[in-house]
């Protein structure tokens, strides 16, 4: 099993290590091979995805991803930018399927934004389309002044666009992980507005005639936003195009107490997946051991159980995590749920020791 690690900018590092360190503590063999990305990458090599990196993601059986991005690259043009590196990484490895679960720990229903009533047994999936939609629509960009800079344009633009097939392939994931969970489907829209997504309603609907024994409902954005602050228990699936995905998992993210707990993983066709956590790179905390690792830490054993089938290895960890949480320890993001501070490294320490066999051989190497 080959794993290329991405650690990228901010508190990606930070947390990776964590991560990484829980991985060595399985008794698997496995390889991982380091390389620079986003605003590491632009500032060594002048670009956020480097060939090299390009073709290592290419060439692993999983990625795992740490975070990208700095305000001090926002004046770059926007090709050259750190987040260029994630989508570019997506749309080149076909990863069109990301799952972000959110659930609420027990030890954390107090540290959710919700009373605890609401969110005590979370336990929800959005499925997110990762490589259609407003971010890669064509044509795309604005009209420049003519010296180049935005500050002058008269106008800016961006194309929703997607294609039957584009939906069908999310529509089919999204059923299928629907039907081994609690048979409820929740498609997200704004169709009433938007051809697009009344064409993305039409197309789940068709997708929904193979799948008779899973309940479909449709609901516009604004109301599923709504929705999660209200009743979130409500939902089981969620499946909902690029950008809508993207607000709605951060929004409930801090029903779980803190974006710090949501893991997530981008899938193509025949599983492989690039694992990452749900938070940004947050450069005002980097190299302060303050960042929460969870979320890395839960993206590996997702990483372990979708790509690289060691399921009972994803759960040892998991196990971990809900055992360290119930010891009371917390770093600063999910500390309004009370027990002790600590930092990155003291957590990843936590569930290191929280691993019943530590011991797992690796070979290393950096690029």
């Amino acid at each position: 099993m080959k794993i290329a690690v991405l650690p990228g900018d901010g508190v990606g590092p930070e947390v990776v290590a964590q991560a990484l360190r829980v991985l060595q503590c399985l008794d698997l063999k496995f390889e991982t091979e380091m390389a620079l990305v986003g605003g590491a990458a632009y500032e060594a090599q002048g670009h956020p995805l480097p060939p090299a990196t390009l073709a290592l993601a290419t060439a692993a059986d999983a990625v795992l991803f740490g975070a990208v991005g700095d305000w001090k690259y926002d004046k770059l043009e926007r090709a050259l930018r750190p987040e260029q590196a994630i989508l570019g990484l997506r749309k080149q490895l076909g990863l069109f399927a990301n799952f972000r679960p959110a659930i609420c720990y027990e030890q954390l229903t107090h540290a959710s934004s919700l009373k605890p009533e609401l969110v005590a047994g979370l336990d929800i999936l959005i499925i997110r389309e990762l490589t259609g939609d407003i971010y890669f629509g064509q044509p795309r960009g604005r009209r420049k002044a003519p010296d180049g800079a935005f500050a002058g344009a008269d106008e800016a633009f961006d194309t929703m666009r997607y294609a039957r097939p584009e939906i069908e392939r999310i529509a089919h994931v999204a059923f299928q992980a629907a039907r081994k969970r609690g048979k409820k489907l929740t498609s997200v829209d704004k169709a009433n507005v938007l051809e697009t997504f009344q064409f993305w309603k039409d197309v789940v609907t068709q997708v929904h005639t193979e799948y008779p024994e899973v309940q479909l409902e449709h609901m516009y954005v604004d109301n599923a936003a709504m929705q999660l602050v209200r009743a979130p228990k409500a939902f089981d699936v969620i499946v909902t195009g690029n950008m809508f995905g993207d607000i709605l998992s951060d929004e409930a993210a801090m029903l779980t107490g803190s974006i710090g707990m949501l893991p997530s993983a981008s899938l193509d066709a025949n599983g492989k997946g690039l694992y990452e956590p749900s938070h940004g790179s947050a450069p005002d905390i980097a190299g302060k051991d303050i960042a929460n690792p969870l979320a890395t830490i839960l993206s590996a054993a997702m990483m372990l159980r979708f790509t690289l089938n060691q399921t009972s290895a994803a759960e040892r960890i998991e196990s971990a995590v809900r055992s360290v949480l119930g010891s009371g320890l917390r770093t600063a993001d999910i500390w309004s749920a009370g027990g002790t501070q600590v930092g990155t490294r003291a957590m990843g320490d936590a569930v290191v020791a929280a691993l019943a066999r530590p011991g797992t051989k690796t070979i290393t190497t950096e690029r």
